[in-house]
């Protein structure tokens, strides 16, 4: 088994991974909200709607990639450097991100109405 040093090297790192995918995500649902609120008025006719629908996204966009980050849990084999580790776990925290952003797009353009071109 592990001994103590290498259980709290492990646990750093495994720590280190999800506060980097936590801060992306803070990041990444800031610079959204602005303008996903006032597409979400557009859509949803009523600010308490678009402010409901929007408190919801940003939950989905932060803690989605969290999650997936969870997933990823370091080792301490001593073949695998601890930063390409991290890496890892930052990588699987990013793909969460990156699909539930492409999710929540695909269905906003859903209830985008179409206008069709003026002959």
């Amino acid at each position: 088994m592990f001994r103590q040093e290498e259980r709290v090297t492990i646990s750093m790192m495994f720590l280190c991974g999800l506060g980097i995918t936590g801060l992306a995500s803070v990041a990444v649902v800031l610079y959204l909200r602005g303008p996903l609120r006032k597409l979400l008025v557009e859509l949803c006719g009523n600010e308490r709607r678009a402010e409901f629908w929007t408190a919801f996204s940003a939950v989905t966009v932060g803690v989605v990639p969290v999650i997936f980050s969870l997933a990823s849990r370091p080792s301490m084999s001593p073949d695998r450097p601890a930063l390409l580790q991290v890496a890892d776990q930052l990588e699987s925290g990013l793909i969460g991100m990156v699909l539930s952003v492409l999710l929540l797009g695909w269905i906003i353009a859903r209830f985008i109405p179409r206008v069709a071109p003026k002959a």
